[in-house]
């Protein structure tokens, strides 16, 4: 990820094969953020012939949803669409998605995890307990066990990215994270609004992280103990 000049989706990410279709929207040499905008539009021109293979009596399933017939479904899921789920896709019990969500080949969509105006690429795995809302997940990123990708201000007001460069008016009022390539946050951390991770980086477990993490490097949380005299 470059440190200076203006942020590029390809510093994150390349748009995966498997999701060639959706190609035109996506363009390499835009901010990320601005993918955000194009995913429901991407699922409105290719999914007027949605695909489904037959569902476990336990799913609901409502509005236009591709399901490749490789995906593993589970006894009891909601799927809203638009939505499109690739190849080799396992999705696992309790699973919510609401709407606008792309899905590569080979993730894990988990367990009372949800998922909504997201574009996971492939091999992608969030498999326990994840909020995964307006946000982008490069190839084999990962979350830990209840991790959040946290996608609203307090406050209401529009949601920045504050890049080394100075700070970017995303003019997006639910934007939640990018994920770069094989990045990984660990179990319980929270991912603040408007939050970039570079390639390969890592988040460690049960800390808020927000701001930009820079390819290959390591966010840890800093332990400040006070020792306080017991009373009796």
């Amino acid at each position: 990820m470059h440190a200076e000049g203006p942020v590029k989706a390809s510093d994150f990410f390349a748009l995966p094969n498997s999701l060639a279709v959706f190609r035109s929207f996506f363009p390499a040499d835009t901010a990320p953020w601005e993918w955000l905008k194009q995913i429901g539009p991407a699922l409105d021109v290719h999914l007027h012939a949605p695909r489904t293979p037959k569902i476990p009596a336990g799913i609901h399933v409502e509005g236009r949803v591709h399901i490749d017939p490789s995906v593993t479904l589970p006894g009891h899921a909601t799927i809203i669409g638009p939505a499109w789920i690739g190849a080799g896709t396992e999705v696992r019990p309790g699973a919510f998605i609401r709407g606008n969500v792309i899905v590569g080949e080979g993730c894990i969509l988990g367990n009372a995890s949800e998922f909504k105006n997201c574009l996971l690429m492939d091999e992608v795995q969030a498999p326990h307990f994840n909020y995964v809302g307006d946000s982008i997940l490069g190839n084999r990123a990962h979350l830990g066990a209840g991790a959040i990708c946290s996608n609203y201000r307090l406050d209401h007001k529009d949601v920045p990215v504050h890049l080394p460069s100075g700070t970017v008016d995303t003019g997006l009022r639910k934007f939640g994270a990018i994920l770069g390539d094989e990045a990984e946050v660990g179990c319980n951390a929270v991912l603040n609004p408007g939050t970039l991770l570079g390639p390969r980086s890592l988040v460690m477990p049960a800390m808020s992280f927000g701001g930009v993490l820079a390819a290959g490097t390591i966010a840890r949380v800093r332990h400040q103990v006070t020792l306080v005299p017991r009373r009796a």
